[in-house]
C-alpha cells in the first residue's frame, strides 16, 4: 500500500491524499460506508458503486467471524468475492465490538473470552487469531486488537487498558508479519492509539504507534460518550504525534460536524454507522440541514429531498412521499434515506478534498458546520 499527501490547507491541519490498495485508488479525505456484516444495510452492492461511489468500505471481524464463518468466507475466496465487491476492504478487528460487550467477556493478558450475541456460544479471541480471521476475510486493510476504554474511566483504567492494547499490538505485528495473505492481493496492519480523555496517555500511545512504523495509523477510543470538545482536543495531541506520511484513522466518527473538524485536525479516513442506522430511522443529512422525515411538516411537501443534490435520490423523490414510506412502514423508505444520506456523506468528502485543493478549507468548513447541523 502506498499513500501520498497531495495538497495541504494553509490555515488548519487538514490534507489531501491519494492511498493506492491492490483493489484500487482512495482519495482522502475519504468516509467509509460501514459494512458489518459483509452489506451495507439495505443498498445493492451496484448501487455502492454507481450511485454512491464508495471507494472503500468496511466490513467487521467480530460479525463476519460469528457470521457466516471464516469457513464459509474462504471457501468464497474471500470477502471481495463472497460479497462481489472489487474496491478496497478496511476489516475493523472486532475490539470496540468485544468491548461492548461488557457482561458477557472477560479480558486477560492473553486474550478476551466473550460470549456470542446470537447464540451465546463462547469464543476467545487472541491478538494472534484476530491476525488470522482477518487473514481469513481477505481485507485490504486490517486492524489491530485493542481495548476500547469506556467513558468515563479512571486515569488508572485507563492507562491499565492501554498498556495491554500495546502488548497485545507487538503480538499482532509478530503474528501479522510471520504469515503471507491468502487471496494474492497485499494485507496491511494498522495499529491503533487508546488512552481514552487523558492527554499523557494519549501521547505515550501515539507515540507507541508511530514507532510501530506501519502503513498506516488508526485513532480509536473516541466517540464513546465524552464531550466533543475532548475528542477533538485528544485527535489533535495524537496527530501532532503520528508521521504525516501515513494515513490517519480516526475510528466511529462521525457526525458531518465530527467530520469536518476532524478533517481540519489532519485526519485522514472516517468511519459511522450514523447515515445508515440514522437514514433506517428517518433521519436524513442535507446540504441545509436535518430532516427528520417523520414529521408531520412533511405531510403536503412536494419538493425534492434537497433540490439539486449530490444524489439522483435526492432529486427525485419528494418529502411528502418519503414521509408516507415512512409512516407507512415500507422498507423502500429506509433504502432511499440510506442511499442518500452515503451520498450526501460522500459528496462532503469530495467537497472538502475540493476546498483543501483550493486552500479555501478553513473558511468553508465553519460555514458548512454551521448549515448542516441545524435542524430543519
Amino acid at each position: 500500500m502506498k499513500f501520498e499527501v497531495l495538497r495541504k490547507d494553509p490555515k488548519s491541519e487538514a490534507r489531501t491524499g491519494v492511498l493506492e490498495t491492490d483493489h484500487g485508488r482512495v482519495e482522502t479525505p475519504v468516509f467509509m460506508p460501514v459494512g458489518t456484516g459483509g452489506t451495507v444495510k439495505g443498498v445493492l452492492q451496484r448501487d455502492l458503486e454507481e450511485e454512491i461511489n464508495a471507494q472503500i468500505i468496511l466490513g467487521n471481524t467480530y460479525h463476519l467471524y460469528l457470521r457466516p464463518g471464516t469457513d464459509i468466507i474462504e471457501g468464497a475466496g474471500g470477502l471481495h468475492q463472497f460479497i462481489s465487491w472489487s474496491r478496497p476492504i478496511l476489516t475493523d478487528s472486532g475490539g470496540y465490538q468485544v468491548f461492548s460487550l461488557a457482561d458477557n467477556r472477560k479480558l486477560s493478558r492473553e486474550g478476551a473470552a466473550f460470549k456470542s450475541h446470537i447464540d451465546g456460544s463462547a469464543h476467545f479471541f487472541t491478538p494472534e487469531r484476530v491476525v488470522t480471521i482477518q487473514k481469513l476475510i481477505g481485507a485490504d486493510i486490517t486492524m489491530a486488537f485493542d481495548e476500547c476504554t469506556p467513558y468515563p474511566c479512571t486515569v488508572r483504567d485507563a492507562g491499565k487498558s492501554m498498556q495491554l492494547t500495546h502488548f497485545w499490538l507487538d503480538r499482532g505485528i509478530k503474528a501479522f508479519d510471520e504469515t503471507e495473505p491468502l487471496y494474492g492481493h497485499e494485507q496491511v496492519f494498522f495499529p491503533i492509539v487508546q488512552g481514552s480523555t487523558y492527554p499523557d496517555l494519549r501521547r505515550e500511545s501515539a507515540e507507541k504507534i508511530a514507532s510501530c512504523n506501519r502503513e498506516g495509523n488508526a485513532i480509536g477510543g473516541l466517540s464513546v460518550g465524552e464531550p466533543e470538545e475532548q475528542m477533538y482536543e485528544m485527535t489533535e495531541i495524537v496527530n501532532r504525534i503520528l508521521p504525516e506520511d501515513k494515513p490517519r484513522y480516526l475510528m466511529g466518527v462521525g457526525t458531518p460536524g465530527n467530520i469536518l473538524e476532524s478533517i481540519s485536525l489532519g485526519v485522514d479516513m472516517f468511519d459511522c454507522v450514523i447515515p445508515t442506522r440514522n437514514g433506517r430511522n428517518g433521519m436524513l443529512y442535507t446540504r441545509h440541514g436535518i430532516m427528520n422525515m417523520k414529521n408531520r411538516q412533511w405531510k403536503d411537501d412536494h419538493t425534492p429531498i434537497d433540490p439539486g443534490g449530490p444524489s439522483h435520490v435526492s432529486r427525485q423523490y419528494s418529502k411528502a412521499y418519503i414521509r408516507h414510506l415512512f409512516v407507512s412502514g415500507e422498507l423502500l423508505g429506509a433504502q432511499i434515506a440510506t442511499i442518500h444520506n452515503l451520498c450526501f456523506y460522500l459528496w462532503l468528502m469530495k467537497e472538502a478534498r475540493k476546498k483543501i485543493a483550493d486552500g479555501e478549507f478553513s473558511a468553508w468548513k465553519d460555514q458548512m458546520i454551521t448549515k448542516v447541523m441545524n435542524r430543519i
